[in-house]
């Protein structure tokens, strides 16, 4: 076992290539709530087992046709046990594990590699200077809706990432917002949960600033790379070579391009 994290989203990583050591019969959800447990476990936010796509009973359904192109699969479970398609920190902390255990050369994934997902294929990649890449892909929206949090009601729009969100501007201070609720959000748009994002842009088109309460997790810092995610169209990114952009939440910070 090793416990890791991408900006602070923390995880319990389970190496298991061939699938023996950590198949579904075993790795139930009572035992990753006892693996992420913080006072009783490991702690963590969520737990990845590293494992290759072909050992994965319905990875066939989620990649399709890109079974093939994905030798590994990021299986992804929440705190509270269910299963999560994407985590844009898990997958980069996922790639991290797979070179560390010798699994995969970091030298070559330096153009990218492709991890199958439940939310389909990512390609994720490490660069020269020690850090790592992914490619979120496009966001895909599917209607608008509101939360009720923190004694305030907040507007925003459904987004999937391969899973799903519920990103909302606000000019109250995220940083001030006591998140330790439960959000209360529409069932009918969001059947099997959402994470909600509450949005300060600090620089329109350069900068904003986020807080998640993330769905099977309950309050935490970032869940994935914001810029990708609508609110900020209505900021769009600088013109320029690189179009660059970044994010922050309490204690971490991200770039996007």
């Amino acid at each position: 076992m090793l416990v890791g994290h991408g900006t602070e989203n923390d995880f319990v990583v389970l190496p298991d290539p061939d699938g023996s050591l950590w198949p579904d019969d075993r790795l139930d959800a009572a035992l990753v709530r006892r693996l992420c447990d913080r006072r009783a476990g490991l702690g963590g936010d969520g737990v990845l087992r590293l494992v290759r796509s072909v050992h994965v009973p319905d990875a066939a359904a989620v990649l399709g046709g890109h079974l093939g192109s994905c030798e590994w699969f990021m299986d992804h479970r929440n705190a509270d046990g269910t299963t999560a398609e994407m985590c844009g920190n898990g997958i980069r902390l996922f790639l991290h594990a797979l070179v560390g255990e010798g699994l995969l050369d970091r030298a070559t994934c330096e153009a990218g590699v492709l991890v199958g997902t439940r939310g389909g294929p990512r390609r994720v990649g490490a660069t020269a200077d020690g850090n790592y890449w992914v490619d979120m892909g496009p966001a895909r929206e599917f209607g608008a809706g509101e939360t009720r949090l923190a004694g305030r009601t907040f507007g925003g729009i459904a987004v999937s990432m391969g899973n799903p969100h519920l990103a909302c501007l606000t000019d109250a201070a995220v940083d001030t917002l006591d998140l330790t609720g439960t959000p209360e959000v529409d069932a009918v748009l969001f059947p099997d949960g959402v994470n909600v994002e509450l949005v300060n842009v600090v620089e329109p088109g350069a900068h904003v600033r986020l807080r998640v309460v993330e769905r099977g997790v309950g309050r935490r810092g970032p869940a994935a790379p914001a810029p990708a995610r609508p609110p900020t169209r209505r900021s769009p990114p600088r013109d320029g070579p690189r179009g660059r952009s970044s994010w922050t939440s309490p204690g971490v910070a991200c770039r996007c391009r």
